[in-house]
This record gives structure tokens, C-alpha cells and sequence, in this order.
């Protein structure tokens, strides 16, 4: 019984941890694909 208990214990682990580690890479890609779309300057001002 207790295997089974530690079994669905480390499901619902791996479940959140895969969640948060998804989560992290979308906010990473997403940061740099909103600045390239932002350009109110030239990048080369001379």
C-alpha cells in the first residue's frame, strides 16, 4: 500500500514539475520575441 501512496506522490511531482519547467521556457522565448518586435530605434544610431 504504501509503494502505491509513494507511486501517486511522485506522479503529482513529476506533473507539477513538468508544468513549472513549460511554463519557464514559454516566459523565456517570450521575452525576447516581444523586444525584436519593438524596435523604436535603429540598433545602429551612428
Amino acid at each position: 500500500m504504501i509503494i502505491y501512496m509513494f507511486a501517486a506522490a511522485m506522479t503529482v511531482a513529476m506533473l507539477i514539475a513538468t508544468v513549472f519547467g513549460l511554463h519557464q521556457e514559454a516566459v523565456r522565448n517570450r521575452v525576447p520575441h516581444r523586444n525584436r518586435n519593438f524596435p523604436l530605434r535603429s540598433r545602429n544610431p551612428y
